[in-house]
């Protein structure tokens, strides 16, 4: 059996740690056991795969990788009871599971591959496996069906982002061994977010994501900001987590090029703070309409009063908008119902990004749960999206020397 097209992109990668989310009957085993096979083939290598379970790495993975050690003539000795095979060459290549994680620690390994790394204790790779590595400037490769937003989700993404990380994302038609028929006939059985999961291999998430329409299509590095370019600041204001999401619009698109999150801070230093990193320029900020109330400084002034203040251009409504428009003015920027994308986000965005992927409602219900701490960037962002993009008209209060009033004109 020879590898796809697929498989064969992701075993040229050179990258040091590749993870690869992929539906159901990729090929994702098969890929592990060539790519065991591949670095044991230089002498003296020791190769680890990872199953969730004993039963698993011995009833999955064990009988195909020695047949295929044995058609190469490559096997010396097995082991049957540690699910462990000597090569001629000194290499060994040993099969564990995660459910026994503490019993992975000490040796040195130069090749690890976790299958259906979604199910496992992150413990097992954050804490246990990547030391092992760091001796023999090791690899390791992450494969398996997504199981919500979790652990998987965010070494999936994180991977955009570093250094000799790269990541895939396969569905189980790009696999090819799987019928058309077949797939058609799991999507009619299927609920759209278990076939989604499955065969699409995306990560949905059950408990009620707020940022439904949240997609890494919408993952973008910023474009190069310019002198002449105007930033749109949305505002959440707190004493921590005092939020702020920074955007460029061209036309009807925003992109966050920038966030900020100050901690035991006030709406005085988050003025500074912005003005330090982006100097004289025209900035419109996007507050919560609560700031025309609130004061917070030594002299009475309103939140409002002292962005104002600061030089900003401050745009805000009588009253912020009912938590539903303004989530729903969200997702129709993420991704409309044509499929059109309208707001993009940087990938050094952490904290947009996260709220993004785990922000969500009380169990049982349409209310936003603010325990989590992962609403205050949603928030700013949805201040500014909802005063620019609203889904009907509103009436704008406007400060002294601000230019912009209900007329429906838009700030570039």
């Amino acid at each position: 059996m020879k590898l796809t097209e697929p498989q064969k992109t992701i075993s040229i990668d050179k990258s040091r740690f590749r993870v690869v989310v992929a539906g159901r009957r990729f090929g994702k085993t098969f890929l592990a056991i060539n790519e065991l096979a591949k670095f044991a083939r230089y002498p003296n290598q020791k190769c680890l795969y990872i199953a969730t379970t004993y039963r698993q790495a011995k009833g999955v993975i064990w009988d195909d990788l020695l047949q295929l050690l044995y058609e190469k003539n490559w096997v010396k000795k097995v082991n049957l009871s540690d699910l462990t095979v000597t090569l001629v060459n000194g290499s060994i290549i040993t099969l564990r599971s995660s459910d026994n994680n503490t019993a992975l620690r000490g040796t040195k390994w130069n090749f690890i591959s976790l299958d259906e790394y979604a199910s496992m204790d992150p413990a097992t790779w954050d804490s246990i496996l990547r030391p092992t590595l760091s001796d023999t400037e090791g690899h390791a490769l992450f494969i398996g069906t997504p199981y919500g937003r979790n652990h998987f989700w965010d070494l999936y993404n994180n991977a955009n982002t570093l250094d000799d990380w790269s990541s895939y994302q396969f569905t189980t038609a790009q696999g090819g061994n799987v019928a058309p028929a077949e797939i058609e006939a799991a999507k009619r059985d299927m609920a759209e977010r278990e076939f989604n999961q499955e065969y699409n291999a995306t990560f949905e998430d059950a408990a009620g994501i707020i940022a439904y329409a949240f997609t890494q299509d919408n993952v973008k590095t910023a474009p190069q900001l310019s002198p002449s370019n105007a930033l749109h600041i949305g505002m959440d204001f707190n004493t921590d987590n005092f939020a702020a999401c920074v955007m460029l619009q061209n036309k009807d698109t925003l992109h966050i090029i920038d966030e900020i999150m100050l901690q035991n801070a006030s709406t005085g230093d988050m003025c500074k703070e912005i003005q330090q990193r982006y100097g004289r320029r025209m900035i419109f900020v996007y507050p919560d309409a609560s700031g025309s109330q609130r004061k917070t400084s030594a002299n009475g002034m309103t939140d409002h009063l002292i962005l104002h203040n600061a030089g900003f251009k401050v745009r805000t409504p009588k009253t912020n908008p009912a938590v539903k428009d303004a989530i729903a003015a969200v997702n129709s920027r993420l991704r409309s119902t044509s499929g059109d994308i309208k707001l993009f986000i940087d990938p050094n965005c952490k904290n947009t990004l996260a709220s993004m992927n785990k922000f969500t409602y009380k169990e049982g219900s349409r209310v936003p749960d603010k325990s989590s701490g992962y609403d205050h960037m949603f928030d700013a962002l949805k201040y500014c999206v909802w005063q620019l993009f609203p889904l009907q008209q509103m009436r704008f209060d406007t400060l002294p020397g601000n230019r912009f009033r209900s007329t429906g004109v838009r700030p570039r």
